[in-house]
């Protein structure tokens, strides 16, 4: 079993930066690669990035050259950078971790882009 938990969230002003965290504990040697969604009101959550145990990573385009994943393995730590945020951007995150028999979610963190 792994647990995750986010942190990071909170209110930012249009064009303004957050850094989320993902904190992974348990087995996490069985991770295979760990991903940010994020959820609008009424709406199915979207992958925004991925990151692998080997360091490979993938964006969505609403993300891309904004955001940036990275990965603390001494930490067991996933982050992401959010830079030039938008009032869209405002969603719950969740991080997701995958991996053999493995597939775990963390509770959310709230992200609110407002003026």
């Amino acid at each position: 079993q792994v647990q995750l938990v986010e942190s990071g969230g909170g209110l930012v002003q249009p064009g303004g930066s957050l850094r989320l965290s993902c904190a992974a504990s348990g087995s996490v040697s069985g991770i295979i690669n760990t991903r940010w969604y994020r959820q609008f009101p009424g709406k199915q959550r979207e992958l925004v990035a991925q990151i692998t145990t080997g360091g490979g990573t993938w964006y969505a385009d609403a993300a891309a050259g904004r955001f940036t994943i990275s990965r603390d393995n001494a930490k067991n730590t996933v982050y992401l950078q959010m830079n030039s945020l938008e009032p869209e951007d405002t969603a719950v995150y969740y991080c997701h971790a995958f991996g053999a028999g493995i597939s775990s979610w963390g509770q959310g963190t709230q992200v609110t882009v407002s003026s």
